[in-house]
């Protein structure tokens, strides 16, 4: 059976053991949480779409923040310059209206592309653990998911965002592999980035991600590991969309 062909709430009637019962598909909150250039987004994406859930890339609302402190040249290592910093952050997720994907609008202009520069990259990990930042988001991010039906990747999702959350995946993969990834994606806009740049900026963002104080990346206890070293987006997509269809069976009634 493909919940994902299915409406949500749809009632309907299930084979359980020798009988059949009605069950009311539930919609349900899937949390994927990992370390960068794992292709956390893509799989969210993906799965937001099959589902016709809502995405939510907490990643790039970190980032449209540290996009707004280079800007203004704010010093995030200042609790008050941050703090009054923050009363002029406004973010919004706006669908586009070609892809219907939401992208990233910071104080109503789209930032989408400027927040995946590498001049953002270097620093979001330093600004995604001030406390500050960290409480505007989180409480923005349970907000957008009160109704539940929504897909968010980031690093502590699953574990503080929502760690009563459905469905928690925990996703890694091989650092050469990331590397690679990686690279591919930032040689696109600059001709000039090294292999060996790329290394260096994923290994101390993986650093910073795992010994900040304030919410560091781990694995919930009860996430499912995804290691995508060699699986190909179709392949690792139908492996996730069956612990989707298991979770949503699990939680409905």
């Amino acid at each position: 059976m493909i919940f994902s062909e299915i409406c949500p709430n749809f009632v309907g009637f299930f084979p359980i053991g020798d009988s059949f019962k009605q069950i009311v598909l539930k919609k349900i909150i899937i949390t994927i949480d990992g370390y960068s250039s794992c292709g956390k987004s893509t799989l969210a994406k993906q799965l937001a779409k099959k589902l016709n859930y809502t995405y939510i890339d907490s990643g790039a609302m970190y980032r449209a923040i540290t996009l707004y402190f280079i800007q203004n040249r704010i010093d995030w290592t200042s609790h008050q310059a941050v703090a009054t910093a923050l009363e002029d952050v406004h973010l919004d997720f706006v669908p586009n209206s070609l892809t219907g994907i939401s992208e990233m609008y910071l104080n109503n202009e789209n930032v989408e592309h400027l927040i995946r520069e590498m001049i953002v990259a270097e620093k979001v990990s330093e600004v995604a653990a001030v406390k500050e930042v960290r409480d505007l988001a989180v409480a923005q991010q349970k907000k957008m998911g009160a109704r539940k039906g929504i897909v968010m990747d980031g690093r502590d999702i699953g574990t503080v965002v929502f760690p009563h959350a459905e469905l928690k995946i925990f996703m890694t993969a091989d650092i050469a592999i990331r590397v690679q990834r990686r690279f591919k994606e930032l040689y696109e806009k600059n001709k000039n980035i090294t292999l060996e740049e790329v290394k260096q900026n994923l290994e101390l963002r993986d650093y910073i991600d795992a010994n900040r104080e304030i919410s560091p990346l781990r694995k919930a206890e009860d996430a499912i590991i995804l290691d995508n070293s060699h699986l190909n987006l179709d392949d690792q997509l139908q492996l996730v969309m069956q612990w989707v269809e298991d979770a949503i069976m699990a939680h409905s009634s």
